[in-house]
């Protein structure tokens, strides 16, 4: 996902798409638990992802607030 995308999202949105991103997360853990994870560079891919949505949103409060 790019940074843009999430940029043009509202912080439900982004809460929505953190929630959905950390089932995923959780899923690709598993599945690299029970050694049926293929494709093992989702791991990260989502682990960066989870990171840019809560900048986004951290950056989307400050601004709120100022």
């Amino acid at each position: 996902m790019k940074a843009t995308d999430i940029r043009a999202m509202t912080l439900d949105q982004l809460n929505d798409e953190l929630a959905s991103l950390k089932k995923e997360q959780f899923n690709l853990r598993f599945q690299q638990a029970t050694g049926q994870l293929e494709n093992t560079a989702r791991v990260n891919a989502v682990r960066k992802d989870i990171a840019r949505v809560l900048t986004i949103a951290a950056e989307k409060r400050a601004a709120e607030q100022a």
